[in-house]
């Protein structure tokens, strides 16, 4: 017998007049938190002072999301978005003849990535950090920020999975009554096994000891996780439902590429010292 779980839990966990919290943003509240206390953790376990950490939160907020919302803007949506530059920083629409407040809908994991990868170059370069240093031990706390974030897509039932009749599929209510697979649970429990094999590597002074290697192995299963994972996922936009592969595996393959060059290039220069 099929035993589905029936997921129809509002987006919102209060609202207070015109302001809503929602499920989403408190994923993003609790992924730059455990980073922020795992980066510190990891300051203190190699002496280096705490006030680097306040600062590159910033900048990894900022890029997280500045890189987030362009890569959305630019890859899935962007015909709409060139007409419309305003709504990519503004959160209102003029669109429909009249203000209407929309927020900041749609932000795009694989852009969010390249953010934090420029916004940890800017950060470097600032305050004469090493950028692979910087990296590698960025690599780590990322999959398990996407953990949470992910976890806030579930609540949000969206970027849902295709139908399906395993026993654990989710039938999103407040989308349509069709069992599908929790592709949002997927991805948080691959991010979740990820982080623990990077901060595991980590504690063994894989970081200290292979500059780049953490990086590359990021990488590699983060968007290996994710290309496999899109296969059970409803395309994001209409445009992708007439290619082989959607654009976020596309995407992926570049980062995955990068991953494998840094874990050869490891080897190649490390790997007898």
């Amino acid at each position: 017998m099929l035993l589905l779980l029936k997921w129809d839990i509002s987006p919102e966990i209060f609202r207070i007049g015109g302001f809503a919290l929602r499920y989403y943003s408190l994923g993003f509240l609790l992924a730059f938190t455990a980073s922020y206390m795992i980066f510190s953790y990891m300051l203190k376990r190699e002496g280096k002072e705490k006030v680097l950490l306040d600062r590159l939160l910033v900048y990894i907020i900022v890029g997280t999301l500045a890189g987030a919302r362009l890569g959305h803007c630019l890859f899935y949506e962007f015909g709409y978005f060139s007409r419309h530059p305003w709504e990519i920083i503004l959160p209102f629409s003029f669109s429909t003849g009249h203000f209407e407040f929309t927020g900041y809908q749609g932000l795009a994991s694989h852009g969010g990535a390249v953010g934090i990868l420029l916004a940890g170059w800017l950060f470097a370069r600032k305050y004469q950090v090493s950028y692979s240093w910087l990296l590698d031990r960025l690599a780590v706390v990322v999959p398990l920020a996407g953990c949470f974030v992910r976890l806030g897509n579930f609540f949000n039932s969206e970027i849902i999975g295709r139908p399906t009749d395993l026993p654990w599929a989710v039938v999103f209510s407040r989308v349509d009554n069709i069992p599908r697979h929790p592709g949002q649970l997927y991805e948080a429990i691959c991010y979740l096994v990820i982080f623990a094999l990077l901060f595991f590597l980590y504690t063994r002074n894989t970081a200290a000891e292979k500059p780049g290697y953490l990086l590359g192995l990021f990488l590699v299963l983060v968007f290996s996780a994710r290309f496999f994972i899109e296969f059970v996922k409803e395309n994001q936009e209409a445009f992708e439902n007439t290619q082989l592969l959607n654009m976020g595996q596309l995407l992926s393959l570049p980062l995955i590429a990068a991953g494998i060059y840094l874990i050869i290039f490891y080897r190649k220069n490390y790997g007898k010292n």
